[in-house]
């Protein structure tokens, strides 16, 4: 699709969660997208054949210069929020040098998402940041297209991620008086064509939309309903007095949200966030779902191993790789290893098609006998079943105590895992490269079933750090025989 002469967008946020999903929608839609990104290397696999990656950071000007020259539109899907420090102080400064460097590339348009929250009353620091940010953008020159949006409901996203661990996690939850604050709760579905209508829209000056579901609902509202279309029985008891920073403490407990982000989630979710302005409905041709629908679809998405995108990828890739002992992607812990091998891509995939079985795991191969013997003793399947073929492997094959759950030859395998646990786990190889040099992506994901998951898999820790670390470089080996 070209609309209005719209033929290059710039997109920031790609590695985010929002962006991440318009990154996908515009690909789609034929345009030319260029991603700006302060890692390029973790964004490249994840893009299409025709869309760009340039390094850049928003406060580096000479790289937003060469990442904006020649662009029409620019989609600003940017925050501080998991930032150490201020965040206000790096929203601002960031927005004024992307401001400065859209005026200097001739950018027509600039398009972004900031919060919901009425500017005439109290607000959160981060909404007042939001805000803040659109009125730097609107010094740009260029048309600025902004959308204020409450609660983002969708497989991965932030909010979707906190309801549905608090509810399958806690049958009797203490609420503070945060949860039954009203909200508008919007589908990802639903901004994501609010993002993309807003290219079609004519340059006749700067717009603000505040866009929301079809229902006001509060977080505790949300609970309620993800918890009927779970099927659990959930005993909420509101307590009149628990501050922000013990919120987030109990939330970064027992939710993936850290901490220092659930604490500046907390102090905005304070305020209501609701549709004053409806100009939206006057101006596009959307009807947003309702939250039941919403959920519906996010719990449908939810049943794949992996989310499209999730709302802490752009922290992952910001600051650096995470460690195994604690890092949550939404409601999973994630141990992602990476190694670079002299291989051709097939020789190296070739070496972890034959993984189990009589060639065994590459490392502690002792400590995968006793796992399977413990799992024989509760009951489970052990280590006993080996494989179908020692070369070849297609989906539904049986690996010990793993199947094949998608392969790709040459490319990529995800095991999931058919031993007892208190939830359930997958490993999944990834192989990229050309020539005599290949990339391995090793990747060990485990979704915990409540406190006692949490607490199975911490305390397996220094085993998990020695087979997943053992495994790879065992590999890794393997492919320079």
């Amino acid at each position: 699709m070209t609309v209005d002469g719209f033929k290059r967008i710039l997109l920031t946020g790609a590695t985010g969660y929002v962006g991440g999903r318009l990154l996908t929608v515009l690909e789609q839609a034929g345009h030319h997208v260029r991603c700006l990104a302060r890692r390029p290397e973790c964004l490249r696999p994840k893009v299409g054949a025709g869309t760009e990656v340039v390094q850049g950071d928003l406060l580096d000007q000479a790289s937003l210069a060469s990442a904006l020259a020649g662009m029409d539109v620019a989609c600003y899907l940017v925050h501080s929020m998991g930032a150490a420090g201020g965040f206000e102080a790096h929203d601002r400064q960031a927005a004024r040098q992307f401001a400065e460097a859209a005026r200097t590339a001739g950018v027509r348009r600039i398009i972004y998402l900031g919060g919901l929250g009425d500017s005439r009353q109290a607000l959160s620091p981060h909404l007042r940041s939001r805000h803040e940010v659109g009125e730097i953008l609107r010094d740009s020159g260029a048309q600025v297209i902004e959308f204020r949006a409450s609660i983002v409901i969708g497989s991965g996203s932030l909010s979707f991620e906190l309801v549905r661990a608090l509810v399958e996690r806690l049958p009797i939850m203490t609420t503070p008086r945060w949860v039954s604050v009203p909200a508008q709760p919007i589908a990802i579905a639903d901004l994501l064509d609010y993002l993309v209508a807003a290219l079609e829209l004519p340059e006749d000056g700067h717009h603000i939309f505040e866009i929301g579901g079809a229902d006001r609902m509060s977080y505790g509202d949300l609970m309620h309903e993800y918890a009927r279309q779970r099927g659990l029985r959930r005993i909420m008891i509101p307590v009149p007095v628990l501050t922000p920073r013990l919120s987030s403490l109990w939330l970064g407990l027992v939710t993936p949200v850290y901490a220092r982000i659930g604490r500046i989630l907390i102090e905005s979710v304070k305020y209501p966030t609701i549709v004053q302005d409806h100009a939206a409905q006057r101006v596009f041709a959307i009807r947003p779902k309702t939250a039941r629908e919403a959920i519906a679809s996010a719990l449908r998405n939810e049943e794949q191993a992996f989310a499209q995108t999730r709302w802490s990828d752009a922290l992952s890739t910001a600051h650096g790789q995470p460690s195994w002992g604690g890092v949550r992607v939404g409601n999973r812990l994630v141990d992602t290893r990476v190694a670079q091998v002299t291989a051709t891509p097939q020789h190296a995939f070739a070496v972890i098609r034959r993984i189990g079985g009589a060639t065994g795991w590459y490392a502690v191969n002792w400590l995968w006998r006793l796992r399977g013997f413990i799992d024989l003793l509760a009951g489970g399947v052990g280590m006993r079943r080996g494989r179908r073929d020692p070369q070849q492997l297609r989906v539904g094959d049986v690996i010990d105590c793993w199947r094949v759950e998608a392969y790709e030859p040459d490319r990529r395998l995800r095991l999931a895992a058919e031993m007892k646990l208190p939830g359930r786990a997958w490993l999944e190889f990834e192989v990229q490269g050309s020539g005599a040099q290949s990339t391995i992506r090793q990747t060990a994901m485990f979704d915990p079933a409540g406190l006692f998951g949490l607490a199975y898999w911490y305390l397996l820790y220094p085993a998990h750090q020695l087979v997943f670390s053992g495994m790879l470089r065992g590999i890794v080996q393997a492919c320079t025989r």
